[in-house]
């Protein structure tokens, strides 16, 4: 007797499963019966697919840590009885919460996959149809000793699969809404769906996957620009109980050499917090030896962020700050790839 695949599929919100408001023309949040009725198509899957509904549904932007904590509850709760999730999610903060699980889920021997839709399931052009089936497909997906395919959290859109915690949504408009520019696709979806097996994640198959539902969220992220002032820069390193921040710089890492800067972020990191410097470019990595603006950031305390995202390194952080109180430790494992997150 063949062995059939089950998924779970997590209704969060998002576009994908919304209706338009007669009355208003706005875009709300519907029930879940709606989306399975425009996706008839599920039906004919050879894989059982059972359901789970946020109630209410929310829109990306009110997404927090406490619901990737509940997603995270869900996921683990359910793990044994599944081989696979597929979470249905807004774009707007997919590739902050695809971040956060991949942290939250050590050694996760499944696959977790994130989809949307940048048109609501309704519309006669939407991608979310193609987005939601072919995601189910990859979740489902094992090899033929039972082993999943896609070990690690990923998000699928328009085609590819990418990690999710080297993600960034790249576009408001065109259904190509997400890429990871510094790390290649896990899977390409065509007529044949090709599995890069080479680029996946190696989890330990005879250990089980270990959650964590603990997130700390002091930290904060500034750009840096020509013109940044001190006042409000010392403001916001003076803040009670900031633990963290991620300071968007220029290029491979520089930022303007005003001598009151460095000073400010000498005694940030002097007095126990982690400063990582992640680039404004969205493709590339930081190289603070490279330029002398760089190598003076380094000199005071501010640690690399490598070719990490935003989206990673916050919640990086996030989870790291709950289970260490030591900043040298957080500042280690920042500077580590512990879920393929960066390339050192």
């Amino acid at each position: 007797m063949t062995y059939q695949s089950k998924v779970l599929l997590i209704y969060t919100g998002g576009t994908i499963g919304m209706n338009r408001n007669p009355r208003t023309g706005v875009l709300e949040p519907f029930d879940f019966e709606h989306l399975l009725y425009n996706v008839p198509e599920l039906k004919q899957f050879d894989t059982e697919i059972s359901t789970y509904q946020f109630n209410p549904p929310i829109d990306s932007s009110d997404m927090s840590p406490k619901l990737w904590t509940d997603l995270a509850h869900i996921i683990a709760d359910h793990y044994d009885e599944y081989d696979g999730f597929v979470i249905l999610h807004g774009t707007d903060t997919m590739a902050y919460t695809a971040s956060a699980l991949s942290y939250m889920l050590e050694n996760l021997t499944k696959p977790v996959i994130l989809t949307g839709s940048q048109l609501p399931i309704g519309q006669l052009r939407t991608d979310g149809k193609e987005n939601l089936i072919t995601s189910i497909e990859i979740a489902a997906a094992r090899h033929r000793d039972g082993k999943a395919m896609v070990p690690e959290v990923g998000i699928y859109f328009n085609g590819h699969l990418l990690r999710g915690n080297r993600t960034t949504k790249q576009s408001a408009d065109e259904f190509n809404a997400f890429e990871s520019f510094n790390y290649p696709h896990l899977i390409d979806a065509g007529v044949n769906i090709a599995y890069h097996e080479d680029r996946m994640l190696k989890p330990d198959f005879s250990k089980p996957m270990t959650p964590h539902f603990r997130l700390d969220n002091n930290l904060i992220i500034f750009s840096v620009f020509p013109g940044v002032r001190e006042d409000l820069i010392r403001h916001i390193i003076a803040t009670p109980n900031l633990r963290a921040i991620v300071m968007r710089t220029f290029g491979s890492g520089n930022a303007p050499q005003t001598p009151w800067l460095i000073r400010a972020l000498s005694e940030a990191t002097k007095c126990g917090k982690t400063v990582i410097n992640i680039s404004q470019c969205m493709s590339g990595r930081v190289e603070m030896g490279r330029y002398d603006n760089g190598y003076q950031l380094k000199s005071a305390g501010v640690i690399s962020g490598y070719d990490s995202t935003v989206e990673s390194a916050v919640t990086k952080l996030m989870y790291l700050q709950a289970r260490y109180s030591d900043p040298h430790t957080v500042r280690k494992y920042m500077s580590l790839s512990i879920r393929g997150e960066i390339t050192v």
